[in-house]
C-alpha cells in the first residue's frame, strides 16, 4: 500500500484537487531599517520527523568549496551568466555559513560557493524530499544569493534567488519543467531573516515563505529527479540587475540552517 507522503499519494491528491494552486502574499511598503529578528519558522511537514541531511558547512565530507559544474569547466568564473564571480575555496568565504564576496583588482569578485557535487558524501535531493532553510538576506546592491539544485547540466530548482534592487521580492523557479513566481512581501527586505521551505513533489514543486504557502507550480520534478545542492553568493555584472557601487568592496548573506526531510 502506498504510504502517506509517497509520490503516488502526492499525485493522487493533486488529481483530486486537494492541493490548491498559487496564491499571492501580501504586499506593501518595504522596511529599509536594520536587520530584524527571524520569523518563527516554516510549518513542519511531519512533526517529529528527523532530517536525512543537516548541513554542516564546515564539513569537507558534505560540501566542496569554490568549484561547481554549474559553472563553465567547473569555474571559477561565469561571465556568460552575467556574474562577476571568481569562485574562492577559502574557508572564510563560506565554511561558517556566512557566504561572502570580496572585490578583486581584476574586476571580478572572490565569492563563496558550496556544493554537495563531488563531495565524499555526494548527497542529492530527490523526488518527495522537503528542504527547509533560514537565510539572512544581503543588503548590498549587486548581491545575488541563492540556494539551488544542479546535476548533469540541468535538474535546477531555485529554492530562492534575491536581488536587493528588488528589495521585497524573492524569485522562486522550477527550471526542470518550467514554472516561476516572483513573490513579494514586506517581510522580505535587505538584512531580513527569511524562513524557506520547498517540497520537491512529482507533480508540483511547492514553496513556503515564513510559514505561508506562496506558490505551487503544478509542474513538479517527475518520478526520478535527483540533484545536488548548491549554496552561494554571486555578484551581478549589471545586465539584468545593477552591479555593485564602486564604493562597495564586500558583501555577505547568511544561512542559519539547511535541512532535508525524506518520506
Amino acid at each position: 500500500m502506498a504510504q502517506r507522503g509517497s509520490p503516488f499519494v502526492e499525485w493522487l491528491a493533486e488529481k483530486l484537487g486537494r492541493i490548491p494552486g498559487p496564491r499571492r502574499g501580501p504586499s506593501g511598503p518595504v522596511s529599509q531599517g536594520p536587520a530584524r529578528p527571524g520569523p518563527t519558522g516554516p510549518v513542519p511537514s511531519r512533526p517529529g520527523a528527523l532530517p536525512v541531511f543537516t548541513a554542516d558547512f564546515s564539513s569537507p565530507e558534505q560540501w566542496v568549496a569554490g568549484r561547481s559544474w554549474a559553472y563553465p569547466r567547473g569555474g571559477p568564473t561565469n561571465p556568460g551568466d552575467n556574474k562577476l564571480d571568481h569562485l574562492c575555496p577559502d574557508a572564510e568565504f563560506s565554511r561558517d555559513g556566512v557566504f561572502r564576496a570580496s572585490r578583486r583588482s581584476d574586476g571580478y569578485w572572490d565569492t563563496g560557493l558550496l556544493t554537495t557535487e563531488g563531495s565524499e558524501d555526494g548527497f542529492m535531493v530527490r523526488t518527495g524530499d522537503v528542504l527547509e532553510a533560514r537565510v539572512r538576506l544581503p543588503a548590498e546592491i549587486g548581491a545575488w544569493p541563492a540556494i539551488w539544485t544542479w546535476r548533469d547540466g540541468g535538474n535546477e530548482i531555485d529554492v530562492f534567488e534575491y536581488h536587493p534592487d528588488n528589495p521585497d521580492l524573492l524569485e522562486l523557479t522550477n527550471h526542470v519543467r518550467g514554472g516561476q513566481r516572483y513573490f513579494t512581501d514586506p517581510a522580505i527586505a535587505p538584512g531580513a531573516w527569511v524562513d524557506l521551505r520547498v517540497e520537491f513533489r512529482m507533480r508540483s514543486v511547492v514553496w513556503w515563505v515564513n510559514g505561508v504557502r506562496v506558490f505551487a507550480d503544478n509542474r513538479g520534478v517527475g518520478w526520478f529527479w535527483r540533484a545536488y545542492l548548491i549554496v552561494n553568493l554571486s555578484v551581478c555584472a549589471g545586465a539584468y540587475h545593477p552591479a555593485p557601487e564602486p564604493s562597495v568592496d564586500s558583501m555577505s548573506y547568511e544561512v542559519a540552517y539547511l535541512r532535508v526531510y525524506r518520506s
